[in-house]
């Protein structure tokens, strides 16, 4: 009875996993419970493999939709592997339940499908095998379920099928008789790669470039121009001049930036002279204690700690500084920075004798010192005896050295030594005699005076001279300052 079915054109539904096929019997097996199908289709799509071999315990529904030698085409019927009932024997049953069959006209590629699954070849006696596996699947080699989709089929949802109903692809309806069996062949990439010869064709780029780069310079003769870094500067310029400050009287000692340029020093003499034409000009005494007053400010935020340090999550940490300053233009200076520190919510303690007769650009500084919460003491006992954040030192002048015999300078000089904060020098004097306080750092105005080494580490702040200020002394001069107004000094 087997035998009657071969040639017949059925239709296979096996479940919404494996699909729905079509395809003509080539062999069925009752002892094996099998039936294999020839020129199957999957799913409206014709499989890249000859044959195909269905477990009857994979089946659920078995339609005949035409019959060799019919003289109507299609007939209903049914074959022992439509259902998966045995008797004592272990034979088939064949089914007695009705199966509806369509007419050869309305018979329509049924597809869709959950996930991609596989089927294994079947070459002749080949057997198709059953999914192990309730959810997923495991690739293999010959797995065609992948590359069997055509171009215009793409994967369905999950909920793809709803009882039973397949969605159709127009695409797939159109078209899918005419597409070609997809090669099971896998791309051969490192073949492919040695075919590419990486250095002919950068070869071939840097003739190129060079015979460009030779036409727009119109030099056919120029070397190759050099590469450079992702970090360098492709455009040609002139060499660096390291030395674009030179003065007419070499005072023996030089100091260069970070960035190499050379920082000469000059004399007290030369500098005193730069001042007063600086101030015939219009850069008065109250324009450069205002400027060194910001530049010394701002260098002693950084040293406390800047952002760090000075934050509203920090205001019960103020840091404190102790100022200490003398009856000269050097103490206003210092009165100066110590407002602007003030003014940053710097906990400033300045120190300042009472004098019978003061400078008056003293008395102007002290009066806006005296507008901040900065507090003001004139005894030395008035200090704090613990140690402070920083002591900025102004005590010291470039003229007046009597002042170092006074009972309050010898005080003020031995409580800075003996409390163990950094010190800050303002503008310190050339003489290291001139310099009782030992300083960490001292600040020079405009170009370095030869400090020595008590003076600490040097830095130099703009007080805002001009240029041609500069060459009326006989200084050629060019800005070494870049984007900023205190930059450190090195010793050469």
């Amino acid at each position: 009875m087997a035998t009657d079915w071969l040639g017949s054109l059925v239709s296979i539904n096996c479940g919404e996993t494996l699909g729905v096929f079509q395809g003509k019997v080539s062999s069925v097996d009752q002892n094996t419970q099998t039936i294999s199908l020839r020129e199957p289709f999957h799913n409206g799509i014709k499989c890249p493999v000859p044959e195909v071999t269905f477990s009857a315990m994979d089946i659920k529904e078995l339609k005949i939709l035409e019959i060799p030698g019919s003289s109507h085409g299609i007939q209903s019927d049914s074959i022992p592997l439509a259902h998966n009932s045995r008797n004592a024997k272990g034979t088939v049953i064949p089914s007695t339940a009705p199966v509806a069959v369509p007419r050869k006209d309305e018979v329509k590629t049924q597809e869709g499908f959950n996930s991609p699954q596989q089927c294994s070849k079947s070459y002749g006696e080949r057997h198709f095998e059953a999914f192990t596996q309730a959810k997923g699947f495991r690739r293999r080699h010959n797995s065609w379920s992948s590359s069997s989709r055509g171009p215009n089929q793409a994967t369905p949802k999950k909920n793809g099928m709803k009882n039973g109903a397949h969605l159709k692809n127009k695409d797939d309806e159109c078209f899918g008789d005419g597409i070609e069996e997809m090669l099971d062949t896998d791309f051969d990439f490192e073949g492919n790669l040695a075919l590419f010869d990486k250095a002919a064709v950068f070869s071939e780029i840097e003739t190129s470039e060079r015979r460009n780069g030779e036409r727009a310079r119109g030099t056919p003769n120029e070397r190759t121009p050099s590469r450079y870094r992702h970090d360098e500067n492709i455009l040609e310029a002139e060499p660096i001049v390291y030395r674009q400050i030179v003065v007419p009287h070499q005072s023996g000692k030089e100091y260069c930036t970070d960035a190499g340029l050379v920082v000469p020093s000059i004399s007290y003499e030369l500098h005193k002279k730069l001042l007063a034409i600086a101030e015939k000009h219009g850069l008065s005494l109250e324009r450069r204690l205002e400027m060194a007053g910001v530049c010394a400010s701002q260098m002693a935020l950084t040293l406390l700690g800047g952002p760090n340090r000075l934050n509203p999550k920090n205001v019960h940490q103020r840091p404190t500084v102790a100022l200490l300053c003398g009856p000269h233009v050097q103490g206003a200076q210092g009165i100066s920075c110590g407002r602007h520190l003030a003014n940053h919510e710097v906990h400033v303690i300045l120190f300042l004798p009472n004098f019978v007769k003061m400078l008056e650009s003293i008395t102007n500084e002290l009066t806006l010192f005296g507008k901040t919460d900065g507090k003001q003491v004139s005894s030395v006992k008035d200090l704090p005896d613990s140690p402070v954040d920083l002591v900025i030192n102004c005590l010291d002048c470039h003229e007046n050295a009597f002042l170092r015999d006074q009972p309050w300078y010898r005080a003020a000089v031995d409580w800075a030594n003996q409390n163990r904060a950094p010190v800050l020098s303002i503008d310190p004097p050339v003489s290291a005699r001139e310099q009782a306080v030992d300083a960490k750092w001292s600040l020079s105005l405009g170009l370095p005076l030869p400090l020595a080494e008590s003076a600490g580490r040097v830095y130099l702040c703009d007080i805002g001279i001009p240029r041609q200020v500069f060459h009326e002394v006989g200084i050629s001069y060019h800005s070494p300052f870049g984007c900023k107004f205190v930059i450190p000094l090195h010793s050469a």
